[in-house]
């Protein structure tokens, strides 16, 4: 009988263990989902302004309850070129979370997608580090929309991430100031099956993409196919 109670518990705790990893794959899986249906509106992220992101974030279906609530976050997966100096194609994703701020109040209600563009070296790097404060370890704000906008503005240049809002088909750029930016070791391990760091996927260069990350970095890959960002 004790034997059998054994087994029985181990059988839970492998069955959580796939749920939580299923749970996390599909949640990467709608980054790409929603990332598709970004770039397909007509005035979505302008092409100058991807062009020279370094990393891209996504955060599929973020809800105002969740910052309410203390110890709730949005999750979602970051992706970034890789290759030094991030000029090379889009690499594999490390999923991350965000910590609430005013923007919580600013959304509603409603369910949100939020997508961030790490537009600098400097902003990749402190996000793969720690935790960052958004508006005070890195600068933020609400990018451009629209086919005509451009990143070449002293605002957007200045800025090291880039955010963006779609609510109920209204996409917009929204401040996220005060917000919480950090890796998501956790839920990263559930998708790969083993313990990775953000940095270790980002920079390290030999993480495969995972099945469930395939459709995001085709999106990125198709419409943004290279980092045209000015060096110096």
């Amino acid at each position: 009988m004790i034997r059998k109670l054994g087994c029985m518990f181990c059988l839970m705790l492998l069955a959580g263990a796939a749920y939580a990893a299923n749970k996390e794959q599909e949640r990467l899986e709608n980054c790409g989902v929603v990332m598709q249906e970004i770039m397909n509106l007509p005035d979505n992220i302008p092409q100058d302004v991807m062009e020279k992101a370094e990393c891209v974030i996504v955060f599929p279906s973020v809800l105002k309850a969740a910052f309410v609530v203390g110890g709730s976050y949005g999750r979602g997966a970051m992706v970034c070129r890789a290759g030094e100096h991030f000029r090379g194609p889009w690499g594999a994703p490390a999923m991350m979370a965000l910590e609430g701020g005013s923007f919580g109040f600013q959304i509603g209600g409603q369910a949100t997608d939020l997508v961030l563009l790490v537009m600098n070296d400097r902003g990749a790097d402190s996000i793969l580090n720690s935790k960052v404060k958004l508006g005070g370890d890195a600068s933020v704000a609400a990018g451009p929309v629209g086919r005509d906008a451009s990143a070449n503005t002293d605002a957007y240049m200045r800025a090291e991430i880039l955010s963006y809002s779609r609510t109920r088909g209204l996409f917009a750029g929204i401040s996220l100031e005060g917000s919480t930016l950090r890796p998501d070791d956790d839920a990263t391990a559930d998708v790969y099956g083993r313990k990775l760091t953000a940095r270790e996927i980002v920079l390290g260069g030999k993480v495969e993409v995972p099945e469930s990350g395939r459709h995001l970095i085709a999106i990125l890959q198709k419409n943004s196919p290279k980092n045209e960002s000015a060096r110096k």
